[in-house]
């Protein structure tokens, strides 16, 4: 068994994100999730909140993409089967939340206004696909550290 060194996100140049909430369910979308991130940019008298939207569906093709729950497997096989409830379904919490990052990343790499926006479901799929697996080792070390589990390389034996 191999330790896989976590990965750290790139430092924010003028940008502090913070997660407000999520996910939780778009009212009147019952697919859809939301999270809403608090974002403050060093220019800025005060910050603004983000929310960010994405399908069920876009989460099930992501985590193929990345065979998250092969990593998933790999990352609790220590725990007894009884104790992997719990962190099943936070892993799957924390992986909406990574994806929803991904994609205010890219709002923010493309300029953003200083007023409380919505981002919604079908903006930037592909590119948020591309963003997704480019940092996948930075999605699956950062569920692993709010999971308080040893990241695991997926290809050692």
């Amino acid at each position: 068994m191999r330790a896989m060194a976590v990965e750290h996100a790139p430092e924010p140049s003028q940008f502090r994100v913070t997660l407000f909430v999520g996910p939780q369910p778009v009212e009147g979308r019952p697919c859809t999730s939301s999270c809403v991130f608090n974002v403050k940019k060093r220019s800025w008298k005060g910050g603004i909140q983000v929310a960010v939207a994405i399908t069920q569906s876009q989460i099930d093709t992501l985590s193929a993409e990345i065979d998250f729950s092969r990593w998933l497997t790999q990352a609790l096989i220590d725990l007894p089967d009884k104790d992997r409830t719990s962190p099943q379904e936070r892993a799957h919490e924390l992986f909406i939340q990574a994806v929803c990052w991904c994609k205010l990343d890219l709002l923010l790499q493309s300029g953003i206004s200083q007023e409380n926006q919505c981002l919604a479901d079908d903006t930037w799929m592909t590119e948020v696909r591309d963003t997704v697996i480019k940092r996948t080792k930075f999605i699956t070390s950062f569920i692993a550290s709010e999971l308080d589990l040893v990241p695991r390389d997926a290809t050692a034996s």
